[in-house]
């Protein structure tokens, strides 16, 4: 990625004047527009913000003058305001200059109420960030049935809602609602639907998307006649408010610690909402915001965001045109991954789907599967009635392996050995058309060895899909030895229809997301094999602020199939992939890892329990900070082999990988950006992997 930043895309402010149909009056509406297509939203750079200020202030003057009796602000079709540029935040190398970015959207933003007349926000298609904070600080607010994403995402961004977001929030839906709108979502990346903004209080009014401009304005018109009354809540107590805030502290101890500033800082802000002026409030956010800009979380958590943005056009993809058509989909296996790939494949290709396996038991759970994913889709409102039979009318089942000689599109999903899925391809070869395309869904095997004895070794790519299949985002497209680039474009073009982001990288043992993470736990085993105590080796990665600890995540991902990767990878990759005996003796004895979290949402501590598995005597090894080492220092290790091996082309898409295959927080930047900052690229490969200002404050 390029350190050099672009010029502002300027949001305009265009002011015309608007008659109100029932006679009342002038309103003065401000259209946000930045002059480009819908591919680009509009956002909110110190240009665009001036000539916002500069409008408010020529209409404060019109109001007083009694030549309009409100103001309407909206936005180009589909977008109120994508937020701040980030490109020019990531920009600025002062504190100073930070602050002032701050101050600057509230020198706008405040003039919102002090207008004289009311001020109606109409929300007309996506509003994030200081979009919606524009919004926030109108009087008044409307939002279109069929607007995008709206939300307030700045705490995961390593900011915090610094135009007036922290303050108003609490104090207009209350500051529980405000936790989740402010810290919750944002940690998520789940922004609101229009009806939900509605329900919470954030807007005032939805009306549909045909004449959605002309409803809004009408309303308004309703609400300065007085026929319409907006009432507002009053302010939580103190007692109330005091209660949330203390929680929602302990739940950020438990699950940030000390990994990252932002949610912290917002909670401060929120805490002292209720009782500070608008003018304080608003002067802590504009300090607030200077400190965290001036942040390496921030940095990296603003590349990560472009790195996800850029994510979804495919480094290193051959030419779409070379893809050949998918009409029909095999999928070898019925257990859990098959029947969940196999939805996906209905839902999003749209094509009929066969699930094959030995026995008519198998078949039949996997079309339960299907079957009950789709009843709870539909129950629960998420997808209509005629989708859902749509997709259970597309999924068959089959124990006849002929039934594949008409699918186009082949992906194997059966047990992880080597012999049994060379038999399942070679069963294949002989019954597919010869143009067929043969998937992999391998987490870890050699897709060139699986392919090694077949005519045609060039039709077999890897699409490596992630559990659970519909919410996780990345697929890794695998390219063996021979793999042509048809089989490959196919890949691509298909993961592009399922609405995944994909990543190129040569068949090397784990690919990307498991060779960096099933060897991080396996580094974390070795520690306790060496003598750590399981609590101190499961504590020991907090600092990383990573989605759960080890321990938990070895249960999710399961201690067999962790083990048979870290296996897997010792024997391509030799010794530095460690061995646990410990976790052999666990898995044996089907023992789980990790106790039942306190609450939903915390990180589950691991069992002291399974201690005794281990040979070693506890606190005869290493401390956290020793664990953490040599995790960080492995990690650096096998990136660099990566690289070198061209397993991936750029440490953006390692870092890409472990975003989106491995949960990892924009504020690490993936991976590559934290052992830059932290020093480990240049101590344990004798350079950085990422300019300097890329992901970082700039330290020139």
């Amino acid at each position: 990625m390029s350190t050099d930043t672009r010029a502002e895309r300027v949001t305009h402010s265009l002011v015309r004047d608007v008659a109100l149909p029932g006679g009342t009056g002038t309103m003065a509406l401000i259209t946000m527009d930045n002059g480009l297509d819908h591919t680009k939203p509009s956002t909110l750079g110190p240009e665009g913000m001036a000539e916002l200020t500069t409008a408010l202030e020529g209409l404060k003057e019109r109001a007083a003058a009694g030549e309009i009796v409100a103001v309407g602000v909206t936005g180009k079709p589909y977008f109120l305001a994508a937020g701040a540029d980030l490109t020019q935040v990531a920009a600025v190398t002062t504190h100073d200059d930070a602050r002032e970015l701050g101050r600057n959207g509230h020198r706008a933003y405040t003039l919102l109420g002090e207008l004289g007349v009311p001020t109606f926000a109409f929300v007309n298609g996506l509003a994030l960030g200081g979009g919606f904070e524009l919004a926030l600080n109108c009087t008044y607010r409307t939002v279109a049935s069929d607007a995008g994403a709206l939300a307030l995402p700045e705490t995961g961004l390593g900011l915090i809602p610094g135009w007036g977001g922290a303050y108003l929030v609490p104090r207009l839906i209350g500051v529980e609602k405000a936790v989740d709108v402010i810290l919750t979502r944002p940690a998520a990346n789940k922004p609101f639907k229009p009806a939900e903004v509605l329900e919470l209080g954030l807007v005032d009014a939805l009306f549909g998307s045909a004449d959605y401009l002309e409803q809004s304005i009408a309303w308004a018109e309703s609400v300065l006649r007085g026929d319409v009354t907006v009432e507002r809540r009053e302010l939580d107590s103190p007692e109330v408010w005091d209660a949330v805030v203390h929680a929602t502290r302990q739940r950020l101890d438990a699950v940030v610690a000390d990994s990252r500033p932002a949610p912290g800082r917002a909670l401060d802000l929120i805490a002292a909402a209720r009782t500070a002026t608008q003018a304080d409030a608003f002067a802590a956010e504009d300090e607030a915001l200077a400190d965290l800009i001036m942040t390496d979380e921030m940095r990296s958590s603003v590349y990560a965001f472009q790195a996800v943005s850029q994510g979804k056009r495919p480094t290193g993809a051959p030419d779409k045109s070379l893809a050949k058509p998918v009409t029909r989909v095999g999928i070898v296996g019925a257990g859990l991954m098959a029947a969940q790939i196999a939805m996906l494949f209905a839902q999003r290709l749209g094509v009929p789907v066969v699930m094959r396996d030995l026995d008519q038991e198998r078949v039949d759970k996997g079309l339960q599967h299907v079957r009950g994913t789709v009843e709870k889709l539909t129950g629960s409102g998420r997808m209509s009635a005629d989708a859902g039979a749509k997709i259970l009318a597309s999924v068959h089942g089959t124990t006849d392996i002929q039934d594949f000689a008409s699918c186009d599109f082949v992906i194997e999903a059966v047990t992880e050995v080597m012999g049994l899925k060379k038999k399942v391809f070679a069963e294949l070869e002989g019954i597919i058309s010869p143009d067929a395309i043969l998937a992999t869904n391998t987490s870890a095997l050699s897709i060139t060895e699986m392919a090694a004895d077949l005519q045609h070794p060039e039709r077999v790519v890897g699409i490596h899909f992630f559990n659970p299949v519909a919410q996780m985002p990345l697929v890794e497209i695998i390219k063996a030895e021979k793999t042509s680039d048809e089989a490959l474009a196919t890949g691509f073009a298909v993961a592009k229809k399922l609405r995944k982001t994909a990543v190129g990288c040569l068949d090397r043992p784990g690919f990307v997301v498991n060779r960096l993470l099933v060897l991080l736990l396996g580094k974390i085993a070795e520690a306790v094999e060496g003598g750590t105590p399981v609590e101190a080796a499961d504590r020991a990665l907090r600092p990383l602020g990573l989605p759960m600890p080890p321990f938990q995540l070895l249960d999710l991902v399961g201690p067999a199939v962790g083990l048979h990767v870290l296996t897997s990878l010792r024997e391509d990759l030799g010794e530095r992939i460690p061995q646990s005996p410990g976790l052999e003796k666990l898995v044996e004895d089907g023992t789980r890892l990790s106790l039942k979290p306190a609450a939903k949402g915390l990180p589950a501590d691991v069992d002291p329990e399974i201690q005794s598995a281990f040979a070693a005597t506890p606190g005869t090894g290493l401390d956290e900070a020793g664990v953490l080492d040599s995790v960080l220092t492995a990690l650096t290790v096998e990136i660099g082999h990566m690289l070198d091996e061209k397993v991936i082309e750029t440490p953006t898409q390692i870092d890409l990988c472990m975003i989106l295959g491995a949960g990892w927080g924009f504020h690490l930047g993936g991976i590559t950006p934290y052992l830059d900052r932290t020093g480990y690229s240049e101590k344990v490969l004798g350079r950085r992997l990422l300019p300097d200002g890329v992901a970082n404050v700039p330290q020139g």
